[in-house]
């Protein structure tokens, strides 16, 4: 979003007319805050006009990728295209991503929640990260001859 769709969260509190206003000449407003994250303001319609348009191309994809034959090599062919550091992942591993970028989708889509596959996303781009680096991935992937037991789990980490 650009600086003009932006303003303080304090304008739509002190001048909420005026600032609301500003919703008719883009499709959404940025809010920042000092105590907190930012918000995006958006219309209802244009909110579910965005989802639409999500869960049909989730839709769309999925069955292409399950029903056409070939699908997934097509899939696999343009993966680097929308996702240029898939270069850097075993060949294995961009599988493995199409597959669940598609499978997570699906899920995704059947609650209305696309966090987790932002969250997927991030984490497969992280993995190519890794990947791009040797000396990362040496010290990674080395065998330390050492096991320093079970990771705990990362939720109960504050």
């Amino acid at each position: 979003m650009g600086a003009d769709n932006a303003v303080n969260f304090s304008e739509l509190v002190n001048k909420n007319k005026q600032t609301l206003a500003r919703l008719k000449e883009s499709p959404r407003l940025l809010l920042h805050r000092r105590d907190g994250e930012d918000l995006v303001l958006t219309t209802a319609t244009r909110a579910e006009q965005d989802q639409t348009v999500v869960s049909a191309a989730t839709r769309m994809l999925a069955a292409m990728a399950k029903r056409e034959p070939g699908s997934m090599e097509l899939l696999l062919d343009i993966l680097p295209e929308a996702f240029p550091w898939v270069r850097f992942l075993p060949e294995a591993d961009v599988h493995a991503f199409a597959v669940e970028l598609v499978d997570t989708m699906r899920a995704a889509d059947s609650i209305d929640n696309n966090a987790a596959v932002a969250h997927m996303l991030i984490a497969w781009q992280h993995t190519a990260e890794v990947h791009s680096d040797p000396v990362l991935l040496a010290a990674l992937t080395e065998d330390h001859g050492t096991d320093y037991g079970p990771a705990p789990d990362p939720r109960d980490i504050h």
